[in-house]
């Protein structure tokens, strides 16, 4: 069975993400007015807030492909390289019911929520999710990879490392992770207002679960 039919609705799958985030609302401005009305942003607690994201997960270019990196950069109504949509959400025990995760991950964090997060300039789904390309290691760059890839396109919102953060910033592992003790996350390195499209990258999560450094707190917003 395809996986979108073991999940919730476009309408479903929003309310469970923001649920969980508590994500503010921002114009459709802020993303292409063809995806606006159905694109979320993940934002650094670093550099943004829920009302005003500053720099958003995005793709290299806008170049829909395998391969290409995930990267931070400036919200657009006209660049459609942070056009983002979530094609299915659910708890890490759904994930694994549909074969996404594993039995190990599933164990850990089986109550957690976790998402997919897929590549859809101008409203359009390219299949195509942020992933890692491999097993989770240090360092490695986040890019776009088939959405259907088991655990490598699967992030958890592990509220349950950064409790005091929580609901607003979190850490985001990846759905591969083989540490549980300090899980692979997603993090930034450098300042993307002087580094030009700085990657995100995957590394272990440090200062779990009391002091998180915000290079590995995310956000994300919801588009109206």
């Amino acid at each position: 069975m395809a996986i979108h039919h073991k999940f919730f609705t476009a309408a479903a799958t929003f309310a469970l993400l923001f649920a969980a985030s508590a994500a503010a609302s921002l114009p459709a401005g802020a993303a292409t007015p063809q995806c606006g009305p159905h694109c979320i942003q993940v934002f650094s607690a670093k550099f943004g807030t829920p009302t005003s994201p500053t720099f958003v997960e995005s793709v290299f270019r806008g170049h829909p492909a395998a391969g290409v990196p995930a990267i931070l950069a400036r919200p657009s109504s006209s660049d459609p390289a942070g056009d983002m949509i979530v094609p299915a959400a659910g708890t890490v025990s759904t994930f694994y019911a549909a074969g996404m995760v594993s039995a190990a991950v599933n164990s850990h964090y089986g109550t957690e929520r976790a998402v997919q997060i897929e590549y859809a300039p101008r409203g359009s789904p390219t299949g195509l999710c942020a992933a890692v390309a491999t097993t989770a290691y240090r360092n490695e760059g986040l890019t776009l990879q088939p959405c259907r890839t088991p655990g490598r396109t699967v992030f958890i919102i592990d509220t349950a490392d950064s409790p005091a953060t929580a609901p607003t910033y979190f850490p985001i592992v990846i759905g591969n992770t083989t540490d549980f003790v300090h899980p692979f996350a997603m993090t930034i390195q450098g300042d993307p207002a002087h580094k030009l499209l700085p990657q995100i990258t995957i590394q272990h999560l440090r200062g779990n679960p009391t002091n998180v450094p915000r290079n590995q707190l995310w956000g994300s917003t919801i588009l109206n």
